[in-house]
């Protein structure tokens, strides 16, 4: 087997957990917009930065566990549970935000980007640590 060869050995395998990530991406943006009271994606048409940043934290919280699950997943199915478990926490950060901060949804309808940094840096420090928790 040349090298070339011995290099693209692993593609199937690749291209699997690629299209298999980005379909749970895809999910967990389609969900998130719902579950949220606000349109992120129809605030974020309308040059909303509060609503930019709080769905990119969230998008990056679910990522980084994504990608651990990926990396450390003994098999598609294997994958495809932990980014569940990484999908609800992430939802789960949203609501918890949602519950401390007074009129959180109000707040980013509004742009005041606080609220939405906020948000972000909670999904992304979660996320960071759901990933750790991953490498079992």
């Amino acid at each position: 087997m040349d090298a070339i060869s011995q290099s693209l050995a692993g593609l199937p395998s690749f291209l699997l957990y690629f299209v298999l990530g980005l379909a749970l991406i895809t999910a967990f943006v389609a969900v998130y917009v719902r579950v949220t009271p606000y349109n992120e994606i129809a605030l974020i048409r309308e040059g909303n930065a509060a609503a930019a940043v709080s769905l990119s934290g969230a998008l990056l919280g679910f990522v980084l566990p994504l990608a651990s699950a990926i990396a450390h997943s003994i098999g598609p199915v294997d994958m495809i549970v932990w980014a569940s478990i990484a999908f609800v926490v992430q939802i789960a950060v949203y609501f918890a935000v949602a519950r401390v901060v007074p009129r959180f949804a109000e707040a980013i309808r509004a742009g005041r980007v606080s609220a939405a940094t906020l948000l972000a840096a909670m999904s992304v420090a979660v996320g960071v640590l759901n990933a750790a928790s991953m490498t079992y």
